[in-house]
C-alpha cells in the first residue's frame, strides 16, 4: 500500500464531517481534502455530465497527489460514479458513501425509517436497490431536500441559519402511521450532520439521527492498516475547484487542520 495521503472528495465542505472521524482513526496519515465547489450543488447537474466531470477530476487528482486511498464522503457522487471510478482506476482503492439503510433497518423499533438526502440520491436506482436489499422489513420514506446542503454550508461558514428553513426541510421525514412514529432519520448527505443540533431543536419529536461518518472512516482505516505514513500535519491541504476560498471558508478549514 502506498504511503501517499488519503484523498477525500466532496461537492463542498460537508465531507469535513468524515475527515474529522478519519483523523481520529488514522492519526498517522496525511490528508488532502478536495471540495468541488465549482460544481456545487451536484443536484443541479445532469447525471452523465456530472459523471464525466467527476471521473475527469479524479484522473488529475490521482496523478498529482498519488493518494494511498480515495474517500468519497458525498452520497450523490458515490451512488453515481463509484463503479465508474473503480473501473477507470483499477489500481486505486475507493471508499464510497451510501445511505445507511441497513443499520437503520436493524435499529428501528417502530419500523418507520426516513432517509434524508439530496434529490439526486433519492432518485438513484442504487438507493432503491439498498432499500430492496436491507429495508424490506420496515417502511422507508425517501425525502429529497433541495435546500438543506446549502443551508449547512451557510451555517458552517457563518454560524447562523434560519431555524424555520431547517424545520421545513426535515418536516417530511416525520411520519405517524397506525400509532407508530418515525424513530430513525438517516442523514444521507455529509453536509447534514453539521445541522443536526438545529434538526433536533426543530423536530416534532425525538429520533435517532444516523450519521455514517464514523463507519466510512473505519472502513478506510481497515484498508490502510498495513501501511503507515510519516505524518506532517502542515502538509494537510484543502483544495477548492472554484479557486481560492473566502475568508470564512479559510477559517473553517483551518479549524479542521487544513491549509487552503
Amino acid at each position: 500500500m502506498s504511503a501517499g495521503p488519503v484523498l477525500l472528495f466532496d461537492s463542498g465542505i460537508g465531507g469535513l464531517t468524515v475527515l474529522r472521524e478519519a483523523r481520529v482513526l488514522m492519526p498517522e496519515r496525511r490528508f488532502v481534502y478536495v471540495a468541488d465547489n465549482a460544481a456545487f450543488p451536484y443536484g443541479d447537474w445532469e447525471e452523465e455530465a456530472l459523471r464525466e466531470r467527476i471521473v475527469g477530476l479524479f484522473g488529475a487528482l490521482i496523478r498529482e497527489h498519488k493518494p494511498a486511498l480515495c474517500m468519497i464522503p458525498c452520497n450523490t457522487a458515490s451512488t453515481l460514479v463509484l463503479g465508474d471510478l473503480r473501473t477507470t482506476f483499477p489500481d486505486m482503492q475507493f471508499v464510497g458513501t451510501v445511505p445507511a439503510i441497513k443499520p437503520a433497518a436493524e435499529r428501528t423499533c417502530s419500523g418507520l425509517v426516513s432517509v434524508l438526502a439530496t434529490p439526486g440520491t433519492v432518485k438513484r436506482q442504487y438507493t432503491r436497490d439498498l432499500i430492496a436489499q436491507w429495508g424490506a422489513r420496515c417502511e422507508v420514506n425517501l425525502v429529497g431536500s433541495v435546500r438543506l446542503a446549502a443551508l449547512a454550508e451557510v451555517y458552517m461558514r457563518n454560524g447562523f441559519v434560519e431555524e424555520d428553513a431547517v424545520r421545513a426541510e426535515i418536516e417530511p421525514c416525520f411520519v405517524e402511521k397506525g400509532g407508530r412514529r418515525t424513530d430513525i432519520v438517516v442523514l444521507a448527505c455529509t453536509h447534514y450532520p453539521f445541522l443536526v443540533n438545529r434538526m433536533r431543536k426543530t423536530a416534532p419529536w425525538p429520533v435517532d439521527w444516523l450519521d455514517p461518518a464514523e463507519a466510512i472512516a473505519r472502513r478506510a482505516a481497515s484498508l490502510l492498516s498495513a501501511s503507515r505514513d510519516d505524518r506532517d500535519a502542515s502538509a494537510d491541504r484543502a483544495i477548492f475547484t472554484a479557486g481560492p476560498p473566502d475568508a470564512a471558508t479559510r477559517s473553517l478549514v483551518r479549524g479542521f487542520g487544513l491549509q487552503a
